[in-house]
């Protein structure tokens, strides 16, 4: 046993010094937006923004995810221009998923209704790391994603999605440092398609 792990941390620190080339995944099921949430340029969209989180139950360090997905979220929301934010609501913890209804009575107020109510709900946000034969490891980032978009004034359903973003490679290792951006890159594949940004993360692969 003492062998073993002994052979792993050596591995693992062997791969440590090489640099593997990482490339973006993105896999979308359900029903995506036909069209960007927003559009750059045009007037701003009243927007209401509900998230929560329901990760597995043996998910590491949940507050550290937590904390990173707003933030990510946050600067999704401080670069379109085409929304105007109404609010952003953290919902409870847990298992129970409030209906399109009753987040829709929520976002109105006695004066408005807004444009587009999104329901964000996080199940992955970390690195993983995997190991093949022969002593191959690929790792990275990932971000697992439900999106729920509705117009309240017409009550049609926009989108339905999951979105799961994926960098990383082959002998490719990487932390927690970079989860505000995946999610935020996360929010931009699933919200806004096509949009180019600024981005560290290499080629992307539909």
């Amino acid at each position: 046993m003492a062998i073993r792990h002994y052979l792993a941390a050596a591995v693992l620190a062997a791969i440590s010094v090489l640099s593997g080339c990482a490339s973006t995944r993105i896999d979308t099921a359900g029903s995506p937006l036909k069209a960007p949430l927003c559009q750059e340029g045009s007037e701003p969209l009243t927007t209401v923004i509900y998230w929560g989180t329901q990760w597995r139950p043996d998910q590491k360090e949940p507050a550290l995810r937590e904390a990173a997905a707003l933030r990510g979220i946050n600067d999704f929301l401080s670069h379109t221009n085409c929304l105007s934010v109404a609010g952003v609501h953290r919902l409870p913890a847990g298992s129970f998923i409030p209906s399109d209804e009753d987040l829709l009575r929520s976002a109105a107020s006695p004066s408005a209704v807004p444009e587009r109510v999104v329901h964000i709900v996080v199940r992955e946000l970390g690195p993983h790391v995997s190991f093949g034969i022969p002593v191959i490891v690929e790792g990275g980032t990932e971000v697992v994603i439900d999106v729920h978009v509705r117009n309240p004034r017409t009550a049609a359903v926009l989108a339905n999605t999951r979105t799961h973003w994926r960098n990383g490679g082959s002998f490719v290792i990487k932390g927690v440092r970079t989860l505000d951006q995946d999610m935020r890159a996360a929010l931009d594949a699933a919200l806004m398609p096509g949009r180019t940004i600024i981005s560290s993360f290499g080629p992307t692969a539909p």
